[in-house]
């Protein structure tokens, strides 16, 4: 898909033509850095889909992820209301900080993001040499992912019943987890269904 965003159209002039780039995960997201973009940059970002900055102290352009290969590979581009500031929706490879964290910012996980961050490890526990309960769970098949998303349906209605608030907590959390594990089975991601439902209630209203 290509990224549709005009460079001539962005206040060069106003910035001293230098541009701020938000960086931001395409699926969870969280904020990962901010970096700065000359017209060259933003075209060599268009053309190749990989996120490259015009460093001031540098002095030149350098592709994020060009010596450690976490590259920030581009999903969408936007500007905003003043045409002075890109948002930029990244799928990142491996951690985006130089201290080898998460991102620039708080490394704590919000509470909306966490089920993306969930996602992701369910993902990685595919792996032969996993011994997890997730890894012998997806090993297992479809029939046993499906039934357990069943039996941890029936105990979050029985758990309803009762007055005892933790309970129903708990096994709402187990039906969750499992339904995730059934959607990775599927190759379904969390956002398709985030994405459905927004459709949903924009159809009704």
């Amino acid at each position: 898909m290509p990224l549709k965003i005009n460079v001539k159209n962005l206040n060069w002039k106003k910035t001293e033509g230098y541009i701020p780039g938000i960086i931001q995960h395409y699926i969870s997201g969280k904020i990962l850095m901010l970096g700065y973009l000359n017209k060259e940059s933003l075209k060599k970002t268009i053309k190749e889909k990989k996120v490259t900055f015009y460093s001031r102290t540098k002095q030149r352009l350098w592709t994020k992820g060009e010596t450690s290969k976490n590259y920030l590979i581009v999903k969408h581009m936007s500007s905003d209301c003043d045409q002075d500031t890109i948002l930029i929706l990244v799928k990142p490879y491996g951690n985006t900080c130089h201290l080898n964290k998460i991102s620039c910012f708080s490394n704590k996980i919000e509470i909306f993001s966490f089920l993306f961050h969930l996602e992701k490890i369910i993902d990685s526990k595919k792996s032969k040499q996993e011994k997890s309960y997730t890894s012998k769970l997806l090993k297992l098949g479809i029939q046993r992912i499906a039934q357990k998303v069943g039996e941890e349906a029936v105990e979050t209605i029985l758990a309803s019943m009762t007055k005892k608030k933790n309970d129903l907590i708990n096994e709402v959390s187990d039906l969750m987890y499992h339904l995730l594990v059934l959607l990775n089975f599927k190759k379904i991601q969390f956002k398709e269904i985030i994405h459905n439902l927004q459709t949903r209630n924009t159809k009704k209203n």
